[in-house]
């Protein structure tokens, strides 16, 4: 197939497909499904090998959001039943951390809900990570806690946060029918400060709430340009008690293409499968490995993952490596641009000393913790025993041939004594 040829090519170059060819990815059929998963696979082993770096998150203070994004269970006037709590102290939020630190987590991710922190709440982050990284060596520590004022990334820095997640999550044509509490010229600020800072910068996107092919196409080229390192994908776990309740939209097999699409654009960079995979991949997750190189350990913000020992089990059966601290995430060409930027973690370039989203070229230099209920910047809490899930509904296919019957969005801890982060 032409196309793919050219975009493995592209890939292995570092250059970026046309908008068409990438749109092109997307518009693929099932039959050829295999054939775009392979041309990824390529472009993903080229950079990053058969590792699989593992993120863990805590979720510092759950709940009771004032800002109104459409697809969060913890938006204001949310019916959705979620844990809500206020923050956890740094020794509780250390002592969850190294739940996920002891089954091979790499990276971290510290989240809390808000329209972004104070900077008595950035103090009170900074003590938490000074935790965690005085009880866990070569950890890397990325803070989620919404939009920053001036300032904020660099205490943050300096108390030693290696990256800053904010997603974008969706094209700035269709942001205003998302979120009215704020825009997306905020989130970019805000990944914007990130990045001068000298924090990694960790940004991404959902897809599965209704948005147009093109919407998909431009939200990831606005990644690339903005420089992210990171870009997890998340696919919309349609929570019951928010607007986007009945948008069962995804199919394994649309999801495999926007992973693959996105690994098209930003070739070199950590391509991270984020929240939704258990409920919209399912039994093709192992698929999904040979595109991203990144996947969430355990459960998310307000839902329950797949167990942590499938998980290993899933990496270890597909023929795969979890990536241990010692070992760059990003290839060297960047890597040894953040060395000479004098900045991060080691996983992550300066925008105006190694590019954008997988570019050999500078680049152009919200609300919430820039993630949605089921994921975003992460899983949340340990591998503590969870509810049996509810009783599925009749089989019936929504549009886009979704099936909702095949998973129970499960919440986390709802209904239970499962404590915050157990």
């Amino acid at each position: 197939m032409d196309l793919l040829n050219t975009l493995v090519e592209k890939g292995l170059r570092r250059e970026p497909p046309t908008r068409e060819e990438a749109l092109a990815v997307l518009a693929t059929s099932d039959d050829e499904l295999l054939d775009v998963v392979a041309a990824a696979g390529k472009v993903r082993r080229q950079w990053f090998g058969r590792r699989v770096k593992l993120n863990y998150l805590v979720n510092l203070k759950s709940g009771l959001c004032p800002e109104d994004c459409s697809y969060c269970s913890q938006r204001l006037g949310s019916k959705a039943e979620i844990l809500k709590y206020t923050w956890l102290k740094p020794d509780e939020a250390s002592q969850a951390a190294a739940a996920g630190v002891a089954g091979g987590a790499k990276r971290v991710c510290l989240v809390a809900s808000g329209r972004g922190p104070t900077d008595r709440d950035v103090e009170r982050v900074g003590r938490t990570i000074e935790a965690i990284k005085e009880q866990n060596e070569g950890v890397e520590v990325c803070a989620c806690l919404g939009l920053l004022s001036d300032g904020q990334a660099e205490r943050l820095r300096e108390a030693g946060a290696d990256a800053y997640n904010h997603n974008l999550n969706t094209s700035e044509a269709t942001y205003g029918g998302i979120t009215k509490t704020h825009t997306y010229a905020d989130r970019v600020d805000t990944v914007q400060k990130a990045h001068a800072a000298g924090l990694s910068a960790c940004s991404g996107l959902i897809a599965g709430m209704g948005e147009a092919d093109e919407d998909l196409v431009d939200v990831v080229y606005a990644l690339r340009e903005l420089g992210s390192d990171s870009v997890p994908v998340n696919f919309l776990i349609p929570f019951e008690g928010t607007p986007l309740a009945k948008e069962w939209n995804l199919t394994p097999q649309r999801c495999l293409r926007i992973l693959a699409m996105v690994r098209f654009v930003c070739p070199d960079v950590e391509v991270r499968i984020a929240g939704g995979r258990e409920v919209h991949l399912r039994s093709m997750q192992p698929l999904a490995l040979h595109i991203a190189n990144s996947i969430f350990l355990g459960d998310y913000l307000t839902s329950e993952g797949q167990a942590g020992q499938a998980d290993l089990d899933m990496i270890a059966d597909a023929g795969f490596e979890v990536e241990g601290t010692g070992t760059p995430t990003l290839p060297a060409h960047r890597t040894d641009a953040l060395a000479a930027a004098g900045g991060g973690c080691g996983s992550h370039t300066d925008a105006q000393a190694g590019g954008g989203c997988g570019s050999s070229v500078p680049a152009e230099a919200g609300a919430g913790c820039g993630s949605h209920s089921g994921g975003g910047c992460g899983p949340c809490g340990g591998h503590a025993p969870v509810p049996e899930p509810a009783e599925a509904p009749a089989a019936e296919a929504a549009p886009g041939g979704a099936r909702t019957d095949l998973v129970a969005v499960r919440r986390r801890g709802a209904g239970t004594d499962l404590a915050p982060n157990a």
